[in-house]
């Protein structure tokens, strides 16, 4: 049986990889700091595995991730610097490689969904002696990590790239540039749940009914939609919101009280907390990244130019709710 843990120890070694090339990196003056935070992070996906399995204490993998924001926070991470005559010749080269292959260039990025819906749909009752093929209740974790392994070999056959080496240092460039703010949204998510089991949510709940006008059922699609925008916002995630403005609003009012189609509330109140993910710097990953990624001179360029669609989505998904969900 192929398990979730292998591909979770794949990129944990490669993050390993990548944090040793970074340790020899003259041209980085603070290689240390960003050698430690992604061999922290490589380290963190190996070790998770005997935290998860109950075999190891989860105490070292918390104070990992307090030592990897301590790095970030007082910018101890940076990047390497290419010589100019260098970063000329790569930009020629890969300018030289797109027009030469054009539209093929998205192949090894299209392999991976692809790869991901056959591991997922196609192979999840496979068998092989009498195992199933993929660990159950991991098989879409597996089809993007399988289907990641499967577009690179496309994409170094496409380019015919002989050198592994080569997209090990694409990819530790590639982290160089992103920085700290790649785990960003996974913390976001992190810190919902927390929020959730605190009992947030709840007290959250308490206010709003006691504010909300008993049978107002528009207002309360806006409180619920308006709330999942806020509080995306602000966390930078919206599956970090949901749980809060579900266990609020969503559930015990739209739900119960309202008797709203439920699966058709939580649905649009989702998408409505995805509006406020184009409005926020806190969803690195959707944001600041793609600016840092192409370089453009604004960082908040992609914010502002997102900042019109994401208010008519919003007032498009209230109303979408109050006419079809309740």
């Amino acid at each position: 049986m192929i398990k979730a843990e292998w591909f979770f120890w794949l990129v944990g070694g490669l993050f390993l990889l990548m944090a040793a090339q970074m340790l020899t990196d003259p041209t980085n003056p603070k290689r240390r700091g960003t050698a430690a935070f992604w061999g922290l992070l490589g380290l963190g996906f190996v070790y998770s595995s005997w935290v998860a399995n109950g075999s190891a204490p989860p105490e070292p993998l918390g104070a990992a991730v307090l030592v990897m924001i301590c790095l970030a926070a007082f910018g101890r991470t940076g990047r390497g610097v290419r010589p100019a005559d260098e970063a000329e010749k790569e930009a020629a080269r890969r300018r030289k490689s797109a027009d030469r292959f054009g539209g093929w260039l998205f192949l090894p990025a299209l392999t991976i969904p692809a790869v991901a819906l056959v591991c997922a749909v196609g192979l999840k009752e496979a068998h092989w002696n009498g195992q199933p093929l993929l660990q159950k209740g991991s098989e879409t974790i597996l089809g993007l990590g399988i289907g990641a392994v499967v577009a690179l070999v496309v994409g170094m056959v496409l380019v015919r790239e002989r050198r592994p080496a080569e997209p090990v240092a694409a990819g530790r460039s590639m982290l160089e540039s992103m920085g700290s703010a790649l785990l960003l949204p996974q913390l976001l998510a992190t810190l919902g749940a927390i929020f959730a089991v605190s009992g947030v949510g709840e007290q959250v709940r308490r206010i709003t009914t006691a504010v909300l006008p008993e049978g107002s059922v528009l207002l309360a699609v806006v409180v619920y939609c308006a709330g999942m925008f806020l509080f995306t916002v602000v966390m930078g995630n919206g599956f970090a919101a949901f749980p809060v403005m579900t266990a609020a609003v969503g559930w015990p009012v739209l739900v119960e009280q309202a008797h709203g189609n439920a699966p058709a509330v939580l649905a649009v109140g989702m998408l409505a907390g995805f509006c406020g993910t184009l409005v926020t710097p806190m969803a690195a990953n959707y944001n600041l990244v793609p600016a840092a990624l192409l370089e453009l001179t604004d960082q908040y360029g992609p914010i502002k130019a997102q900042l019109p669609t994401a208010f008519i989505l919003l007032g498009c998904n209230m109303t979408i709710m109050y006419l079809f969900a309740v």
